[in-house]
């Protein structure tokens, strides 16, 4: 916290409060969540911190409106689960401890302490009973027997494929770690290395997991960037012959959304990385075709995929046969063909595809018209031509409209045997090896009799060593130590070895929001029947950046999970909403960057409510905002004056009979008021609105304090004000509330207190403001009626002074009334 700002000085004992009430809590139970009772139930979730040593600002953001959501949730009446843990496994950890020279598990657990105590400062409503910590053996156990359930059923599934690789951590990456080309972990531009690998097979889910009907609420960008993320494309999957070459594979298999374009097939283009390359290049061509395949491995998928980069490859000497049209097409490879993305071969059609176009200009390839432009006499084009047309140089389907010739032309290829109508998803099983120590390491044994053999469930879990050296070298950790890879065979007794890869840590967290329901369930990962009462999570709340990683992971394991008959539900979170980023100085807060606040310091000085009020206050949550030291203060301001009005008792205040007519108006409008700001607040905390809410009881606080001194309130309407307020407050401010609450003599405890409910005939204005013109120009603002009739607010607005001062010796022509809202009068000399 800067030194250059000058604080607010505080009241009341902020330091005092928070702990007397955190300890009271504590001691009590009062957020023991038990898993009966008559109450409904509310599983509301925030994503678990990562342990990286200290929480800051950012972090409590996220946290303290998810909290005050839960706390608003639960004094409306439900059965609130808000648990909280920590997402123990991964590389950050790992990097540090090896930057540090101390062990993972020691760095991990040092900063859980650490964050943990941090987390009990704002004073959330978390139950510590149910806290689960990823990288213990008790959590990771059920990782490895959910993956053996995964194995048996066919959804996981080991192979040798070309990797993404981070060339600096270390490590395969999934698809969905990559950022525009780059490791999302430190940017580092990604390259493929050809590994052994363990997948699950999420496109299995791929149809299902773009149907969002299940969900009853999320936002629609994240259901975009899901659905994008899969990425479903139509089309047709066609063979060319290369049965000439007398080899195993009889054809080269391509997926084309444009079958109406396959007359325009000049060329064919294979990954470099494309088994066929080998077994098809000419001799006279092999050198070069080598070299450009080497270098093709140098390059990250960035460089390859990069459109400012020019197109080049390399002619294999080969060629396959167009089957519609007879015609042998060359073959070549080039980098920007991704062997991971559809079968790794493109059909390419130079007129009607610009990178197509590019490609066969360099290399001299034609370029063949089969769907005329508008306007099209025959002549040379300067680009492709994508849109619509007829086809033209197509044989028999000259003459057709090119969007009814997908169907004809795929009719044509299915009866003739050449391929099919197909669907293809851009999304890739979820790559799950890692090549680091710390995490979960996968309960196969390899036998060279017996092939891949399940670990026995009995023997889990199998655990990591600590006596391992984690440096990364580009093999996993544990393949280099000196017992944990070695091991006997439980199908034949022989010796055998153990898989040394460990888990992608999003594995732990697509299935935990289960794990908190009976996190001390020893007989499974979780007690079918307590998580039975609590799931599918009723809210879930975190960042928008896990919605093609995390949100997507634990989607398909839930639906994975249904169908393994483990759950009866497949969708994990009914609701989302995602919070934005908090700033300082205009960027997001981070280590790296230098510009962390941390909570520990202005909790020191203002206490947690202030920090959650100002955090709350910022702007809308979903938006973010900008952390300022100074702003703060005003958080710190209106506490103040909360706390001056509401904690102490006003014994002078007349009964509501004593009151004459002028301030028993003020007393009825004070009421009216009130029951104004319990719907507002109501409806604002339920959509998340917290800036709104906290703006509404702020000005209710403002119109206090001149009442008070004037002794316009009545005895009656105070007490209803204080219990009422109070009620409206602890959601956002726990500490405080609590002791404004004891100090005017009402029951422990404000959070155990139903929330407030509004009087309908107290809400319902009974005036309304009748707006006055002249010629147009405002002239008057009247408070009338709310039925106030025609003829009665014509007559009112030319009584009105203000009027008469603008009509004068002018006649009155015309009186236009807008029901309830305008009167316009209308004059002329």
């Amino acid at each position: 916290m800067s030194s250059r700002v000058r604080q607010v000085e505080l009241r009341y004992n902020p330091a005092q409060i928070d702990r007397k009430w955190q300890e009271r809590w504590e001691r009590d139970g009062l957020y023991r969540v038990s898993d009966e009772g008559p109450r409904p139930k509310w599983y509301e979730l925030t994503m678990y911190p990562y342990p990286s040593g200290d929480l800051h600002i950012g972090h409590w953001y996220s946290l303290a409106p998810s909290d005050c959501h839960a706390r608003f949730r639960r004094m409306q009446g439900y059965n609130v689960l808000h648990p909280m843990g920590f997402d123990a496994f991964g590389l950050p950890a790992e990097n540090a401890a090896i930057k540090r020279g101390i062990h993972p598990y020691r760095w991990t657990m040092d900063n859980i302490d650490n964050m943990r105590r941090q987390l009990r400062t704002i004073g959330a409503i978390y139950d510590w009973s149910r806290e689960i910590v990823c990288c213990l053996p008790e959590y990771y156990k059920w990782n490895q027997w959910l993956f053996l359930q995964l194995y048996k059923a066919g959804l996981a599934y080991r192979t040798r494929f070309p990797a993404v690789w981070c060339p600096s951590c270390q490590t395969v990456l999934a698809n969905e770690q990559v950022i525009n080309g780059r490791c999302e972990r430190c940017d580092t531009p990604i390259t493929r290395r050809e590994l052994d690998q363990w997948f699950l097979r999420i496109t299995r889910y791929a149809e299902e997991l773009l149907d969002f009907s299940g969900l009853m609420d999320w936002p629609q960008r994240i259901i975009t960037m899901q659905r994008n993320w899969i990425g479903r494309s139509e089309g047709v999957e066609v063979g060319f012959d290369i049965s000439h070459y007398g080899l195993d594979e009889r054809e080269i298999r391509v997926f084309t959304t444009r079958i109406d374009t396959i007359f325009g097939v000049t060329f064919m283009v294979l990954a470099p990385e494309h088994p066929l390359v080998a077994r098809l290049t000419a001799p006279e061509r092999r050198q070069e075709v080598e070299a450009y395949v080497e270098a093709t491995r140098r390059e990250s998928e960035i460089e390859r995929l990069s459109t400012d980069k020019e197109k080049r490859g390399v002619n294999i000497g080969a060629y396959c046969v167009n089957r519609l049209s007879g015609e042998k097409v060359p073959i070549f490879i080039a980098d920007y063909v991704l062997l991971w993305y559809g079968s790794g071969a493109v059909m390419g059609v130079p007129a009607h595809d610009q990178r197509d176009f590019e490609f066969a200009r360099r290399y001299g390839i034609p370029i063949r018209v089969v769907i005329s432009p508008p306007d099209w006499n025959g002549e040379e084009l300067k680009e492709a031509c994508v849109e619509e047309g007829l086809m033209v140089n197509s044989g028999p389907f000259n003459g057709l409209p090119s969007e009814r010739g997908k169907d004809t032309v795929a009719d044509h290829v299915e009866e003739h045997g050449w391929g099919r109508r197909a669907v293809t998803y851009h999304l890739r099983d979820w790559l799950i090896s890692r090549q680091r120590y710390w995490g979960t390491p996968i309960p196969i044994i390899f036998c060279d009799r017996c092939g891949p053999i399940p670990v026995p469930e009995e023997q889990l879990p199998v655990l990591l060593p600590e006596d391992t050296e984690f440096k990364p070298t580009g093999e996993s950790p544990l393949a280099r130590h000196p017992v944990f890879p070695h091991t006997i065979c439980p199908q034949c007794g022989g010796q055998a070895r153990r898989e040394t890869d460990t888990m992608d840590t999003f594995f732990d967290s697509s299935w935990y929001f289960l794990r908190y329901t009976s996190p001390s369930h020893s007989e499974g990962p979780w007690d079918p029947t307590v998580a039975g009462k609590w799931c599918p999570v009723d809210q879930y709340t975190g960042g928008a950046e896990h919605a093609v990683m995390h949100l997507l992971y634990a989607r398909f394991f839930t639906k994975a999970l249904r169908d393994l008959g483990l759950v009866t539900f497949g969708e994990p979170f009914l609701r989302l909403y995602n919070q934005g980023t908090i700033l300082s100085g205009g960027a997001k807060m981070s280590k790296s960057r230098g510009n962390v606040a941390t909570p520990d310091d202005y909790v020191r000085v203002f206490g947690a409510d202030v920090v959650r009020c100002y955090l709350m206050f910022l702007g809308p949550w979903e938006q973010g905002g900008e952390w300022s030291d100074s702003g703060i203060n005003g958080a710190a301001r209106w506490l103040n004056r909360v706390w001056e009005i509401y904690s102490k008792p006003h014994p002078e205040l007349p009964k509501r009979s004593e009151l004459d007519d002028n301030y028993a108006k003020t007393d009825e409008l004070l009421r009216r008021e009130l029951h104004r700001k319990v719907k507002q607040v109501e409806n604002d905390l339920d959509k998340f609105k917290f800036n709104t809410a906290i703006a509404a009881l702020m000005t209710y606080t403002n119109a206090l304090p001149s009442a008070l001194d004037a002794r316009a309130v009545s005895k009656e309407t105070w007490d209803e004000i204080v219990n009422v307020f109070l009620r409206l407050l602890a959601p956002i401010s726990p500490h405080l509330s609590e002791e404004m609450w004891e100090k005017n003599g009402l029951p422990y405890s404000v959070h155990s207190q139903p929330f407030p409910k509004w009087d309908e005939g107290l809400v319902t204005a009974e005036t309304v403001t009748l707006v006055v013109q002249v010629d147009g120009k405002v002239r008057d603002r009247l408070q009338v009626s709310v039925g106030i009739n025609e003829q009665e607010a014509k007559r009112l607005a030319l009584e009105s002074a203000r009027v008469k001062q603008h009509t004068g010796e002018r006649t009155v022509v015309d009186l236009i009334y807008v029901p309830g809202k305008l009167v316009n009068v209308v004059t002329k000399r």
